[in-house]
């Protein structure tokens, strides 16, 4: 799968499982995915974007546009694994 949905998640409740699956997508080759965060207080999102900062083999990230959720889900773009 190339989405994670941790909408009703709560801020520090993010780090294990988006990592686990960033490990995961990456280690599968996939060169894009999909982050579900939801809007609400906006801490979430924060904080799965603080995380794909630090993650070295994710090379660039954005929210959604508009027909990809938008501010609710953030896309990010994974390095070739060779």
């Amino acid at each position: 799968a190339n989405a994670i949905d941790l909408r009703g998640a709560r801020r520090d409740e993010v780090e294990a499982p988006l990592l686990e699956f960033l490990d995961q997508a990456f280690r599968a080759g996939q060169r894009n995915v999909w982050v579900i965060h939801g809007v609400g207080t906006g801490a979430v999102r924060a904080e799965c974007r603080e995380l794909l900062e630090r993650v070295p083999y994710v090379e660039t990230f954005r929210a959604g546009d508009r027909h990809e959720g938008g501010d609710g889900a953030t896309i990010a773009w994974l390095a070739d694994r060779d």
